[in-house]
């Protein structure tokens, strides 16, 4: 994530990276009633071809999305601009997603994509227009202490997106701007309607932006057929209880659809890539008191004290567990929490926080824990 800051830039130029969504219209309506020169810009992302004829864009840009964007920008009287990312896109964060599948892992494809597309690629088109900061419609904030910044948690705590930010250093917290930050979901809206705004009540999608369908398993067998190959459950002590359809069409701590008869329930507890094998278990087989999180960062640039406890999150809805950090090598770091916790999930995020402090984070390694 390297920025490239040049000498100067213009104190009160900032770039809003438009998605045409109420969230990015509201960050840019604020920041110009604020006085700042505002930009507007839009990146267009790769999105799977043939589709059929509801689903032919990335569901960040299409054709509507970049008409409504451009409708606020003219509405807000700021210029607007497109750029085009779709091989980057293609090359980075869906090659990437396919990639950690075929590992057995199931990743986070939007922490990659802030981490390598937003606050790298688009920062960096910021930065060469001269802008000072570059403000995305995240429902987190940033604070300025005597220390250096820290990343703070949304005012909305259903709408909190700070677990996707921990990549953040302070070099970007510097220059990043999350005006949508301190007001919840439903004042947001009330800003839209205020500023007139034509996507005052327009609805957001949760799904990955570049499936055609919102079908990730059908999405694999297409893109990474290597993915999709059967074969065998096992227990954890080696016994055979059927047949797997594909890795990724299953998640740990799953319990439904396994298509195994037994006396106990099981729950899928890990995939073993090696055997191309799932492995499930009781529910007490799930339970873990620690993990490793492989290329952790820290916002403040180094680690909290090994004694203090924090809390962690282990994907984006999780509720926040106590727990202790120690390194152990390589960037990587053991997470031992105070109780046994379930679903712990290679691939995905651990994201730590003090408070409503986000401290920084890493991606959970895969379920052997060597130092």
């Amino acid at each position: 994530m390297t920025l490239n800051l040049p000498d100067t830039l213009n104190p009160n130029r900032v770039v809003v990276a438009m998605s045409g969504g109420v969230d990015s219209s509201v960050t840019a309506a604020l920041l110009v009633e604020q006085g700042y020169d505002v930009v507007g810009m839009m990146m267009r992302l790769w999105s799977e071809p043939g589709c059929g004829p509801d689903s032919p864009a990335n569901r960040c840009c299409t054709p509507d999305q970049m008409a409504d964007a451009q409708r606020v920008a003219d509405q807000l009287g700021i210029p607007f601009y497109v750029i085009d990312v779709q091989d980057h896109f293609r090359n980075t964060i869906v090659q990437f997603f396919i990639d950690e599948h075929a590992l057995g892992r199931t990743p986070n494809p939007c922490i990659e994509c802030n981490r390598q597309i937003r606050f790298t690629h688009l920062f960096n088109q910021a930065l060469a227009l001269d802008a000072n900061y570059l403000a995305t419609g995240h429902y987190a904030r940033v604070k300025q202490t005597e220390s250096g910044y820290q990343l703070l948690q949304g005012v909305d705590a259903h709408k909190d997106q700070a677990y996707v930010l921990h990549m953040l250093t302070q070099e970007h917290l510097a220059h990043v701007l999350f005006p949508v930050g301190e007001y919840t979901k439903a004042e947001v809206r009330q800003l839209a309607e205020k500023y007139k705004l034509p996507v005052a009540s327009k609805s957001e999608s949760q799904d990955l932006c570049f499936l055609g369908d919102g079908d990730y398993r059908r999405f694999l067998r297409e893109y990474g057929a290597e993915t999709a190959v059967s074969g065998p459950i096992l227990t954890s002590t080696g016994e055979e209880l059927g047949q797997h359809q594909g890795l990724p069409a299953y998640t740990i701590g799953q319990r439904k659809g396994l298509g195994v008869s037994t006396p106990q329930p099981v729950f899928v507890l890990r995939k073993d890539i090696k055997q191309n094998a799932l492995i499930v278990g009781s529910r007490e087989e799930l339970g873990q008191r620690s993990l490793i999180a492989r290329d952790v960062s820290w916002i403040a640039g180094s680690a909290p004290p090994s004694d203090k406890i924090v809390s962690t999150k282990i994907r984006y809805k999780a509720q926040p567990m106590p727990v202790q950090i120690e390194k152990v090598a390589n960037g990587r770091f053991r997470v031992k929490f105070l109780e046994s916790v379930f679903g712990i999930t290679a691939g995905q995020g651990a994201v730590f926080f003090d408070g409503e402090q986000c401290l920084g984070g890493g991606i959970i390694d895969d379920f052997e824990e060597t130092a």
